[in-house]
């Protein structure tokens, strides 16, 4: 199809990619706010450090145990009724924290919060899948995945002003005001493609045509598939590679700013201004290399799988240059070499999110979603502690770093000789169904 015939189309499908970002961008302000109302939560309560540490892993052990089943259970019920539900429920449970008087409320809310944000990031996976042709879903990817960067760079101050100038419990409500904002939108504007009354035939069309994810139950039950999927060494690939992005993703996320002040010695105001520098860099880097450069070379006729593949690796090896700042005292120069980390693990995080659309068999994305991103959001307990112990036994976070690294290879590993061939899995035998 020509340029000018594509630009005829409608735009729908970019106005449901947009909502969706701003899901995965307010979903990222309730898991962040903890972290800015921790120094207050710690004074009113009394908690000490191992409380509060619990505190903040309560969100990730829900969070990550409920991966597989959401997967399933998106599978089944699909994108619309599922995510409206959970919508609400993490809208209450971000809103409920306001009132809590205790360490015991605080951590139910946290672990309410993980399990009803579960769902987000499979939905969000199965419904690019749905709305966008193969040539567009990287870039429809990006958009929200580079939400989850970029609530870091608007989502603490944000949520800072509130604590800072009316207390903890505004910072809870504000959040929560938001995203019973945002599940009133999702209500009103979000159905898939067969229910949405704004889709026109020739935007529907054009979504079929170019390999959209078709709708649909798994063959045989969700059950099935999950088992049959887990014999698949495409979706092993996936995941082990997307575990070993997540990783170093949530190394930086919960230690970055912990580094500067230990290694670089600044202030904690200080800290958090250069964190955001290369929060900033990684956002660019989803949306115009993860997202708009493969679909651009894909446009022009470049293999598929060959670009996506390329982009994978090439951002997980930039990853390795945070061992650049364990060799030098400077700031800035630290600094530099953590955004080009943390920038190329940012372009190859969309593609491996839009992997699960890309290779599932029919009814099966939303659970490769949960599969890769259980793995992925186990590293988000696994990273911080393992870095907090090797940085405490060794007062420097270079051999923390290296751990990283050795993780990233691994990773890559996987993508390249594991994963094979962006291309869909076949459905289950009947045999298979009845097994």
């Amino acid at each position: 199809m020509s340029t000018t015939q594509t630009a005829a189309i409608p735009k729908l499908r970019w106005r449901i990619g947009l909502l969706l970002g701003v899901g995965v961008l307010i979903n990222y302000f309730d898991r962040i706010n903890l972290s800015v109302a921790a120094p207050q939560l710690q004074h009113e309560f009394g908690l000490t450090d191992g409380e509060l540490g619990w505190l903040f892993s309560g969100f990730f052990w829900s969070y990550a145990l409920l991966q597989v089943p959401t997967g399933l259970i998106l599978d089944r019920f699909g994108v619309t009724t599922v995510s409206r539900v959970t919508t609400f429920l993490w809208s209450v449970a971000s809103a409920a924290t306001a009132f809590a008087t205790g360490f015991g409320g605080i951590l139910g809310a946290r672990m309410v919060l993980g399990a009803a944000e579960a769902p987000g990031f499979p939905a969000s996976s199965k419904a690019t899948g749905y709305w966008f042709p193969r040539q567009e879903r990287a870039m429809a990817t990006a958009i929200f995945d580079a939400a989850a960067k970029f609530s870091n760079v608007v989502g603490v101050p944000l949520v800072a002003l509130a604590v800072v100038h009316f207390g903890w419990r505004w910072g809870f409500g504000i959040t929560g005001a938001l995203s019973l904002l945002y599940f009133l939108a999702f209500l009103i504007i979000y159905r898939d493609p067969s229910r949405h009354k704004g889709l026109s035939q020739a935007e529907r069309r054009y979504i079929s045509e170019g390999g959209g994810t078709p709708e649909g139950t798994a063959p045989g039950g969700e059950a099935a598939m999950l088992g049959y999927l887990l014999r698949n060494r495409k979706v092993w690939g996936l995941t082990l590679g997307f575990g070993a992005y997540g990783y170093s993703f949530y190394l930086f996320l919960t230690w970055l700013p912990n580094y500067l002040v230990q290694s670089m010695h600044m202030s904690i105001l200080k800290s958090a201004g250069f964190s955001a520098i290369p929060w900033i860099f990684a956002t660019i880097a989803d949306l115009i290399v993860g997202g708009w450069l493969i679909d651009h070379l894909i446009a022009r006729g470049y293999d598929d799988t060959r670009v996506r593949k390329t982009v994978l690796v090439a951002g997980m090896l930039l990853g390795l240059a945070v061992f650049g700042a364990t060799m030098t005292t400077d700031p800035v120069w630290a600094i530099v070499w953590i955004s080009i980390a943390l920038s190329g693990l940012s372009a190859a995080a969309p593609v491996g999110w839009s992997i699960p659309s890309l290779i599932a068999p029919r009814g099966g994305t939303a659970t490769i979603g949960g599969i890769m991103n259980f793995l992925n959001n186990l590293m988000g307990v696994v990273a911080p502690v393992a870095t907090g112990y090797i940085v405490g036994a060794t007062h420097s976070f270079a051999d923390a770093f290296l751990v990283a690294g050795v993780v990233l290879v691994a990773g890559i590993a996987a993508y390249v000789f594991v994963l094979g061939r962006l291309v869909p899995i076949a459905d289950p035998e009947p045999a298979t169904h009845q097994a």
